[in-house]
């Protein structure tokens, strides 16, 4: 006969939190590494190249997401070390720090479409090349770089809404070692007398010397 009982199981209830907490974190910690490395990957390739007419000709130009914008690298940056905060923080700061890495991962994406057509530095390069403050480049064309920072943007806004959601069960660091100001207490020497030979030992287990004054 199957034994039925109406009590609860209040193990396997608990676990359902705590799985959720651990599954969030993993997630966290490989969206929000893996955004800020593709960003900042991103911003080192070519994004865009065109053609500059000079006195000689046609000069063919590149330039380098870094070139662009410096925002989404900056951002990326800021968002690795929020995301390195969040477990050094807790309570109001840790929902203030998933908050920073939240809005770094959105400034990456925004930083990274606006780049994505956009020909300010061209044109800065073709000006030098030709000697003309007036000059512009032409054939212009982008490449897809732009948008692979902005998917890093996403990964890393994705990190801090998990944060803001599952941040509060996350382990933070423990503050065994910290030290809150408290003086600590002096250790009172325990007289040793030297006639006993267990007063002998206990001073020495205590690492004190018997023989001292």
């Amino acid at each position: 006969m199957e034994y039925v009982t109406a009590v609860p199981h209040p193990r396997s209830e608990a676990a359902g939190p705590d799985r959720a907490g651990r599954r969030s974190l993993a997630l966290a910690l490989l969206s929000g590494a893996l955004g800020a490395a593709v960003a900042l990957l991103s911003t080192r390739q070519r994004w865009s190249e065109g053609i500059a007419t000079v006195a000689g000709g046609d000069f063919p130009l590149t330039a380098k997401g870094s070139d662009v914008t410096g925002v989404p690298a900056a951002l990326a940056i800021v968002g690795l070390a929020a995301l390195v905060a969040v477990f050094a923080v807790r309570r109001g700061g840790r929902l203030l720090v998933a908050g920073v890495l939240a809005l770094s991962g959105a400034g990456t994406v925004v930083a990274a479409l606006l780049g994505a057509s956009d020909s300010a530095a061209l044109d800065e390069q073709a000006a030098q090349a030709a000697g003309d403050t007036s000059a512009t480049v032409h054939a212009l064309s982008h490449t897809a770089w732009p948008y692979v920072a902005a998917v890093g943007g996403a990964l890393l806004l994705l990190a801090g809404l998990l944060a803001l959601r599952y941040g509060r069960r996350w382990p933070a660091m423990s503050g065994r070692y910290e030290r809150d100001g408290t003086p600590r207490p002096r250790r009172v020497p325990v007289r040793t007398d030297p006639d006993r030979p267990e007063d002998i030992w206990k001073a020495l287990d205590r690492g004190e010397d018997p023989t001292g004054a």
